[in-house]
């Protein structure tokens, strides 16, 4: 839609028109209009119930603010919007000259004749800015509304305050938050008849805690819809279905209701009696128009809904933010394997890892699951399903079995004699990826051309196949003699050792761990180092390292130290744009000042012990028993060590990734595509392969790359307090009782009491203490180290062959896997008790004991 205007203060220019009815616009007028006027106009083209009104367009907004001189004002504190604590400051002065701002005299008239046409009775005042009332971005409450509006005169102070609101504290805040530049928003203003409602309130097409699509949860009160939106009152509360049926209903309590009052506002009546319910026939019209929006969109929405004389209105729509995907429906299998395999998958990977380093790990899986039981798993998108590149939630791998299938334990057979898992390091193809990662690790991506640097990423991920084709060789060894000893310790009903006498397998993770305990070792023996390990918090300590002559020694030892064991991974070895240890120095020493703070009270006798009461068996006399059970737990720990050292070397692989994928987001940055490095996460690896050449990158493709890192991290955004898989709504997760405050899978015997210590990222390793029991969303091997001085373990996610639960088993601590909301159940610093056996976790009585469940 375009008029050609001349007005006052400008030259004839072609455009928007700066008023126009509502129903003039839909989805495609965002520019001209903002969300919630193009969802409006959206809705009045679908032959939705709204009522009638009209935009005062961007176009407006841009006249009156070039008028008043307020558009080189914004232009001139666009440092200072950016900057967080001058911002509060430069928006006020925005504000306030929006506020007091002269509007053209024929831009007046327009407003007034819209109005008039109206009927020039109440009307509603709400603001649309161009970033509002969009997917992973709503912006809710941002912007202001002024309801029952009387008078030219009023309107047009309300338009004003509306464009003001685009300025405030909250608003601006906001879109820095989100990275939506302050020189590109605009507003508008949509100006609606007052509906004199009866009911009103909101709906959503989808239940916003399950995700349910089928489900519409309606919240209604008595009088003008703010006082549900505002929370003002505790609304009357439904769960309908599609057809309108109440499948739940939660009654309000009437404490406050908004309505009109006389010649103009709104009035606050105070203690209203409890509400008769809303009309059955309403609540069916509410389904129904709900299901319509939800179709005509295409996705679950967010609507704000009036009951006016017998009728529905729709006043609002807006795309639901922070809804969970549709619950996912597991087979007996993927419940089984679902904690376990969600330690990976706790955080959300980003685009570029789901592309690169994620998609190849799955590869690596799915070729050994292929090679070794002939079964395939689906493809990296149905075991990460996701939206315009952003993940949305994490579906547990079911396995298919192929012909394949029948020949496998055969060939399993013919690996097991043949390749001998201790000697798996000196196969030739070893040897080839030790080789060939140096070459890659050798030159610094910065040194690269960019057809070389856009090349690295594939040859890295080259390598993977390598290991892939070892572990299908060599990992017979351990699963095969596994199967024996259990079955052989079963017989004599020894299977309660079996954990126990896996312990004594050295692997490379425990090399890292010992490491660290002798790095923790200097710190104690050396007084000043103590003294500084014991003030200092880790990132003084990490920024202390290169300058205070104190450090000198201990600074090359942990040099050292990083060199052989930093490019372990801090969140999960499926991502690579989590940092390493390398990247983030100061988790490291967070365990090291950990680990300094007591000499470690580790048995490391168990494992023997654990031998010798099966080698103390009667049968064990018969002859060569002992010998051949000695010789099969030894292959069984040697299994174990190749299990846990092809981890350790494929995740040798990741700084060399990150370091090229970073340095393409540096060009980027370069480029002014990205505001940091870090931001060519939110990219597709096709993406960065179909960049020609930097820097000289078409400004059509930058701009597009730039749109699609800021849609993706808004959509990230909206999805941050979203699990990847909730444990309890997939009927995973066990319900708390017994007063238990989380109950999971029993994973490491007895029971212990400390202060709860809630670690959620590894930024928090440092706050960790001796005898703190560790509460935790996930684990993986890097955290282990923190188990040898915890109380106790409890993890959201994890099952009992998980990395955690076998970890807390060797050191002999109570462990409860799995519990889906313990980091949220358990307040940080509360004294807990931890049940490890019944896999059940108490506030603690104050004799230590815990409560009887």
């Amino acid at each position: 839609m375009t008029d050609v205007r001349k007005g006052s203060d400008s030259a004839a220019t072609t455009g928007p028109a700066p008023v126009a009815p509502l129903g003039e616009f839909g989805l495609d007028d965002l520019e001209a209009v903002g969300g919630k006027a193009a969802n409006l106009g959206e809705l009045i083209r679908g032959g939705f119930p709204v009522p009638g009104g009209f935009a005062v367009t961007t176009a407006a907004y841009a006249r009156v603010a070039a008028h008043n001189g307020i558009d080189a004002l914004v232009r001139e504190r666009l440092g200072d919007l950016a900057d967080e604590g001058a911002a509060a400051a430069a928006a006020a002065g925005i504000r306030a000259r929006f506020e007091a701002a002269e509007i053209p005299a024929d831009l007046r008239d327009d407003v007034a004749s819209a109005y008039a046409a109206l009927g020039g009775g109440p009307v509603a005042v709400r603001s649309s800015a161009t970033a509002e009332d969009l997917p992973g971005a709503a912006f809710a409450g941002q912007q202001d509304t002024y309801l029952n509006v009387i008078g030219a005169h009023d309107l047009l102070d309300a338009v004003r305050r509306c464009w003001g609101s685009l300025w405030t504290d909250r608003a601006v805040a906001y879109r820095r938050r989100i990275g939506i530049d302050p020189a590109e928003v605009r507003i508008a203003v949509v100006v609606q008849e007052m509906a004199p409602a009866e009911w009103a309130g909101v709906l959503f097409t989808a239940d916003p805690v399950s995700g349910d699509r089928e489900r519409i949860v309606v919240d209604a009160g008595r009088g003008l819809g703010e006082s549900v939106v505002s929370g003002l009152v505790t609304p009357e509360h439904y769960v309908l279905d599609r057809h309108g049926s109440v499948l739940e209903h939660r009654a309000g309590r009437g404490e406050v209701v908004v309505r009109a009052a006389e010649g103009g506002g709104v009035l606050h009546e105070e203690g209203g009696p409890p509400a008769e319910a809303p009309p059955a026939a309403a609540l069916a019209e509410l389904a129904r128009q709900g299901s319509r929006v939800a179709e005509h969109y295409g996705r679950p929405m967010d609507v704000e809904w009036a009951l006016a004389g017998g009728r529905i209105l729709l006043l609002q729509a807006r795309p639901m933010t922070a809804v969970p995907p549709e619950p996912v429906r597991l087979n007996p299998f993927q419940r089984k394997v679902a904690p376990t395999l969600l330690d990976m998958f706790q955080t959300r990977p980003y685009p570029l890892d789901a592309t690169t380093w994620t998609a190849g790990i799955i590869g690596l899986v799915a070729g050994m699951a292929h090679g070794l039981a002939g079964v395939r798993i689906p493809p990296v998108g149905a075991i990460l399903p996701e939206e315009d590149g952003v993940v949305t939630r994490f579906v547990p791998p079911a396995p298919r079995p192929t012909p394949a299938t029948l020949v496998r334990p055969f060939q399993l057979l013919a690996r097991d004699l043949r390749f001998d898992a201790a000697r798996w390091t000196d196969d030739p193809r070893f040897a080839s990826f030790e080789r060939e990662l140096a070459a890659l690790a050798a030159r610094s991506p910065a040194e690269l051309d960019w057809p070389g640097l856009r090349a690295l990423p594939g040859r890295v991920l080259a390598l993977l196949p390598r290991l892939t084709a070892l572990r299908v060789d060599y990992l017979p060894c351990w699963f095969l003699p596994m199967l024996r000893l259990r079955l052989t310790l079963g017989l004599l009903g020894r299977g309660a050792d079996t954990p126990e006498l896996l312990y004594g397998a050295r692997t490379r993770t425990e090399d890292a761990n010992r490491a660290l305990e002798a790095l923790a070792e200097r710190v104690r023996e050396d007084p000043v180092l103590a003294e500084a390990f014991g003030r200092r918090t880790p990132e003084e300590l990490a920024a202390s390292l290169g300058d205070d002559p104190a450090f000198t020694g201990f600074a090359a030892e942990f040099a050292a130290f990083m060199e052989e064991y930093g490019h372990r991974e801090t969140t999960s070895p499926l991502y690579v744009s989590a940092p390493t240890w390398r990247d983030v120095p100061a988790t490291v020493l967070g365990m090291v000042k950990l680990l300094a703070s007591a000499p470690s009270g580790r048995d490391t006798g168990r494992a023997d012990a654990a031998l010798d009461r099966v080698l103390a068996h009667p049968l064990m006399r018969l002859p060569g028993a002992r010998r051949s059970m000695r010789r099969l737990v030894e292959r069984v720990r040697t299994g174990v060590a190749l299990r846990e050292d092809t981890h350790f070397h494929f995740t040798r692989l990741i700084p060399v990734l990150r370091a090229a994928l970073l340095e393409t987001g540096r060009r980027l940055t370069e480029e002014g595509v990205l505001r940091s490095p870090d931001e060519v996460f939110h990219l597709r690896r096709e993406e960065l392969e179909g960049i020609g050449s930097l820097p000289g990158l078409p400004a059509e493709q930058a701009a597009g790359l730039r749109a699609a890192v800021l849609r993706r991290a808004a959509r990230r955004e909206e999805l941050a307090g979203v699990p990847m898989l909730d444990l309890h709504a997939a009927g995973i997760a066990r319900e708390r009782d017994g007063g238990a405050l989380a109950v999971g899978t029993p994973a490491g015997g007895g029971t212990a009491t400390g202060p709860a210590r809630v670690i959620l990222t590894p930024d928090d390793f440092g706050r960790m203490r001796g005898g703190d029991v560790l509460v935790c969303p996930y684990t993986n091997p890097s955290w282990t180290p923190l188990f040898q001085r915890a109380a106790a373990v409890v993890v959201d996610s994890g099952g009992i062959g998980s990395h955690a639960a076998i970890v807390a088993r060797e050191y002999g601590i109570p462990a409860v896997m799995g519990t889906g909301d313990g980091t949220r159940a358990v307040a940080d610093g509360a004294l807990i008790t931890v049940d490890g056996t019944a896999g059940r976790v108490f506030a603690a009585e104050e004799d230590g004991d815990a409560p009887a469940g």
